[in-house]
Order: C-alpha cells, then structure tokens, then sequence
C-alpha cells in the first residue's frame, strides 16, 4: 500500500474504507479503521459548553507527600511546658521586681520634703522626679506610706510629702 497523503483524517473515512479527499474518492486506496477502544476507556465529551473557563485539576502546587497527620500531646508535654512557663514567669517577676536594674544599691534619700503634683503626672513621674537616683518603685511605696494614698491616682496641684535627693 502506498501512502498518498501525510495528513489523514479518519472522519473522512466512508464505511466502505474508502479515503475520500474533500469530497472525491481516491481511487484504489483503503485504509482500515482504527480499531474502536471499548466506552469505559473513553474520554467523553468536554462538560463545558464552549467558552466557558477551563477547570484544571488541582492547585497547581506541589504539595508534601508526607503524613500530615497531628500527633497528640502527650500529659508528660503538658506538664513539661506548663513548667516551662512558670519558670518564665517567675523571672519576669524577679526582675519587675527588681526595678528592671540588677545590681543597684541605691537607697530611698532620707530628706522628705514638700512637692506638687503638676498636670497629667503620674505617682512613679512624682517619684523619679524628685529622686532620679533612687529604685522608683520603693520612692512610689515611701510616698504612699509617707501620705496614706490608697491608690496611685492623682489630681493636678496636690501636694505630697516625699524623699527628695
């Protein structure tokens, strides 16, 4: 058999076998047909009407093979961060406590005078104010001691006894 045409389309294919180029046999040439492959190893036909967006499987992203599983937390975990934790916490009190400053031996000056609160100045501002050298949380209890304050609020203009430098 001889090859005519490098380009075949088998829809042009009569059911007699004949080749037929646009419209007319050619003569003394039959090809057989491709053997049909049975429906389920078929594509079917697209389900998008035409124009409508292609679908893609997937995302397009590679993605781990691994077991994405989650392993359970196990009590001896529970227990060994909560240690953690306070832990953690019991040296973030030590060094509130501690004015933030290891290692400081200054002391509350022993002068007290008179001082005025100005507008919009807190208990520790008062405090640092009048003593910049002393830890600022034991000037703020000596004043409060030194004044009978229940809290820490004060009012512009109001006078307080202190340690003052």
């Amino acid at each position: 058999m001889t090859i005519l045409h490098t380009h075949e389309v088998w829809n042009d294919l009569e059911a007699d076998g004949a080749l037929r180029d646009r419209g007319r046999e050619i003569p003394g040439t039959v090809i057989e047909r491709p053997r049909v492959r049975p429906a389920a190893a078929r594509r079917s036909a697209p389900l998008r009407p035409g124009g409508a967006p292609v679908r893609h499987r997937g995302t397009g992203v590679l993605v781990s093979r691994a077991s994405h599983r989650r392993r359970p937390i196990t009590p001896a975990t529970t227990v060994l961060l909560a240690l953690i934790a306070g832990v953690i916490t019991i040296w973030l009190g030590l060094v509130a406590q501690s004015g933030g400053v290891v290692g400081t031996d200054a002391e509350i000056p022993g002068r007290l005078a008179v001082v005025q609160v100005h507008t919009g100045e807190s208990l520790q501002q008062v405090a640092q104010r009048v003593a910049p050298d002393a830890p600022v949380g034991e000037v703020v209890d000596r004043i409060r001691e030194l004044n009978e304050l229940e809290s820490v609020t004060l009012a512009a203009g109001q006078t307080l006894i202190a340690p003052v430098a």
